[in-house]
């Protein structure tokens, strides 16, 4: 389906007003507007494929968000909307949904949830691929992440070498996935896309929660040592100095102002992206750590002001 979203004027980046009853007033809150069906994937890719068209050839790009655990549908929409104009992303945002319980106590749910959604998520990336984008930017957050692992590492089983030909780019943010099967899963690519991004952060307490919950086990998002991801060509971004220090920093990438601008107005940022991995340790300015193939940068609020004199507060 085809959703409208209607972004309040008057909000800072990184907030994400919305009313949880009914008739939102669009000048406050983040609210639906209009909706249009499909009837099959066929339609769907019809449709992508005309809007990129329309775009001037180097913005004909499609992100794909996957959300997280205790996540609506209505959640995950107005998180890619936000994160789409915070970050002035050109080209088209696409929702995938799966079907979350959306209820703090439904992890076990959640994660059985994660496995059902597999070949729909492959359905998807596919049906998206045969729109011919420029490129296909995949993000997953929390529990999320586990479903892009899986449903990539289903498609090289299937068709070795295709993540890497179709997806241009893979972000995982606060990624809640054991640092094992994330390694696991990689040695089943032919290539891993690139680049690969993973925001970490050492305050994020639903990660924190997470290992009690799976015995202590480390999970990628909390990840302090590149050492432990050291076969693969990744980036690791710390943001553990971003922490709000209010709720529970789940997903500071997309909530915090500084950070938010600081990569809204990162060229070498962007550049990343188009380039190839030779100089990606300049990526943001950051202590900067090489464990063999992976890089792993800390980030710093003072760092970051000092090198983007121009950024407003």
């Amino acid at each position: 389906m085809d959703v409208g979203v209607s972004i309040p004027p008057e909000r800072d980046a990184g907030s994400l007003p919305r009313r949880n009853g009914p008739d939102p007033d669009p000048q406050r809150h983040f609210a639906i507007t209009d909706r249009q069906d499909y009837a099959d994937a066929s339609a769907f890719t019809h449709a992508i494929r005309n809007t990129l068209q329309q775009l001037p050839v180097n913005e004909r790009d499609v992100l794909i968000y996957v959300h997280g655990y205790n996540n609506t549908f209505v959640d995950g929409l107005f998180r890619v909307a936000q994160m789409q104009t915070d970050f002035e992303l050109p080209g088209i945002a696409v929702h995938y949904s799966w079907p979350s319980a959306a209820n703090p106590l439904g992890y076990t749910y959640d994660r059985d949830s994660v496995l059902y959604s597999r070949d729909g998520l492959e359905q998807m990336l596919r049906t998206v691929s045969a729109a011919n984008p420029r490129k296909i930017v995949l993000v997953g957050h929390s529990l999320g992440t586990m479903l892009v692992m899986e449903t990539m590492r289903q498609i090289e089983i299937a068709s070795p070498g295709w993540t890497d030909r179709h997806i241009g780019g893979v972000v995982l943010v606060a990624p809640d996935l054991d640092v094992d099967l994330f390694n696991a899963q990689s040695q089943r690519f032919t290539t891993l896309p690139d680049p690969f991004v993973i925001f970490t952060s050492s305050r994020d307490r639903a990660l924190q929660l997470s290992r009690r919950l799976n015995g202590s086990v480390s999970r990628l998002g909390g990840l302090q040592d590149a050492e432990a991801i050291g076969d693969l060509p990744v980036t690791l971004v710390d943001v553990s100095e971003f922490a709000s220090g209010v709720g529970i920093d789940h997903f500071t990438p997309g909530t915090s102002l500084l950070l938010i601008q600081l990569l809204q107005k990162s060229v070498e940022l962007q550049e990343s992206f188009d380039g190839d991995r030779a100089g990606r340790s300049g990526l943001l300015p950051g202590t900067v750590i090489t464990a063999q193939q992976a890089t792993q940068i800390i980030l710093s609020p003072l760092l970051l002001t000092q090198s983007m004199p121009k950024l407003s507060p």
